[in-house]
């Protein structure tokens, strides 16, 4: 079974980079949302400074939800994932393997170009090396909680729209506790390591939960 879910991450990730639309919307949008904030702002260095670490975790969120709603949808239109649910994989091992996917091929690179974007918000030095750590230790909840709204909105018209008004709510505590930690070291509050326990916590559920009810939701829609 193990070889079948890695054979299923290494065939959405050729898919992804084959494709390329998702990953280049998603770093597309990232990068204008960014660039366009100082403009807006205007060239205060200390507000932005500030408030870069909130805009960071913010783009990046939004940028991610473009490409929800391709997760299942594509094996749907092909039949694939009637296959993949009557396969000997169990489909809760399905959904964390094509979650496990979306989170290689957006939240990875969109957690790279995150540093690149903080210079154009004068971001803190020192807040570098948390900032990475925090959205590697958050986006995999991004990826895993989004299963559940790509799965309920799977055959829903403009599931876009619907997966982003389901997932945002759930997506609320990893953004609060993402941007605390690192506003706690460019505040120097000392508040980062509770912080990013909590956030990694948060994954660590959401590792659990995630598959289970995208299953669930998947099950439903194939009835």
């Amino acid at each position: 079974m193990t070889q079948t879910l890695l054979a299923l991450v290494g065939r959405d990730l050729r898919l992804a980079v084959r494709e390329g639309g998702a990953i280049g919307t998603a770093l597309g949008f990232y990068l204008i949302v960014v660039t366009m904030l100082p403009l807006g702002l205007g060239p205060d260095l200390k507000l932005l400074s500030k408030i870069a670490p909130g805009m960071l975790w913010i783009a990046l969120l939004l940028a991610a939800l473009l490409s929800l709603n391709r997760m299942f949808e594509a094996d749907d239109e092909d039949g694939s994932l009637d296959v993949l649910a009557t396969g000997p994989a169990p489909l809760e091992a399905v959904t964390a393997a094509k979650a496990l996917a979306h989170w290689i091929s957006t939240g990875i690179p969109l957690t790279l170009l995150a540093p690149l974007l903080g210079l154009l918000l004068n971001l803190d030095l020192e807040a570098y090396g948390p900032l990475m750590a925090t959205m590697l230790a958050g986006t995999p909840a991004i990826s895993f909680l989004g299963s559940v709204g790509a799965a309920l909105t799977l055959k829903a018209r403009r599931g876009g729209l619907l997966v982003a008004l389901l997932v945002l709510p759930l997506y609320i505590p990893t953004l609060i506790f993402g941007i605390s930690a690192v506003s706690a070291v460019v505040l120097d509050t000392g508040g980062f390591k509770p912080a990013f326990l909590i956030l990694s916590a948060i994954s660590l559920g959401s590792l659990v939960i995630g598959p289970l009810a995208a299953a669930a939701a998947i099950r439903l829609q194939l009835q």
